[in-house]
């Protein structure tokens, strides 16, 4: 599904990346025009709009003339740094995105100009680590400080480990811009277009050395993220514990979350927030 106009919403339901990654094949296309090719969209499920409540979570964007790409969501955790996975970024380090922390994107939306920085050894689920620990963390360094946005504080080493006993009981919270789903009935078509932050909170399922993986489903009062999302902070305590990665490609039931709290993540942080 593609949307285009001054927004493209989400397209191709065929990959469990919560970026569209298909959308580089379409953007191939207007690549022979524009010299240019990036990917895109965005979604949460089963949730709402955020308005004001999570000003540090951002959209990582892409314009061209006429046509705006909302590529992924991300979270401000220091006043130049904005947190987003590798995926959204891993071969594309010279494109010129920009970001917005506009609860809506419009084509008057305060945008902010930086560069991406992938985790050096993530190879887009390939080779050594695999899945199991892909690496797909990045950063998107920020040429200036966002004016009267606090960054989001993140959990430290071990946190969800420490943690494990009530994590059954507990609620998490995502955020990010995009398509919207609003009932599991249905497939694709009930992926829906939308251009504003939006929130939805889900349940534990399971806890791995690299995984925080959430239930998004409906029947039991969850939320959670789909196409585009990837990147976006999930949220537990106020702590940002691990950001969107993966999922079902029908946005109805698994929530793959990369945890935030590990060695490698940490590591890969530390010289941008204490550097």
């Amino acid at each position: 599904m593609a949307r285009f106009g001054h927004w493209v919403g989400s397209f191709a339901m065929g990959t469990t990346r919560r970026t569209v990654r298909s959308l580089v094949a379409l953007a191939a296309v207007w690549a022979a025009m524009t010299a240019m090719v990036v990917p895109g969209a965005g979604a949460i499920v089963y949730g709402g709009p955020d308005g004001d409540a999570h000003p540090n979570v951002g959209s990582l964007v892409f314009s061209l003339p006429d046509v705006t790409l909302q590529v992924c969501s991300g979270t401000l955790i220091a006043p130049r740094v904005f947190l987003t996975a590798a995926h959204c970024l891993y071969g594309l380090e010279s494109v010129p995105f920009t970001v917005t922390f506009d609860h809506t994107i419009s084509a008057s939306s305060r945008m902010y100009a930086g560069h991406g920085i992938v985790h050096p050894l993530y190879t887009d689920y390939k080779g050594r680590g695999g899945h199991s620990e892909p690496h797909d963390i990045a950063v998107f360094l920020l040429d200036e400080a966002p004016a009267g946005i606090t960054p989001a504080p993140i959990a430290g080493l071990g946190y969800l480990d420490a943690h494990k006993q009530t994590l059954r009981s507990s609620r998490f919270v995502a955020v990010g811009y995009g398509s919207v789903r609003t009932t599991r009935t249905g497939g694709a078509n009930n992926i829906l277009s939308n251009t504003e932050r939006r929130v939805a909170t889900s349940g534990f399922m399971s806890l791995e050395n690299a995984w925080l993986n959430l239930s998004m489903n409906q029947a039991r009062g969850n939320g959670g993220t789909c196409y585009g999302d990837s990147g976006g902070p999930h949220f537990l305590d106020n702590l940002l514990v691990s950001i969107t990665a993966v999922g079902d490609t029908q946005c109805k039931a698994t929530d793959g979350t990369y945890r935030i709290d590990t060695p490698t993540a940490q590591n890969f942080l530390a010289p941008y927030l204490h550097g």
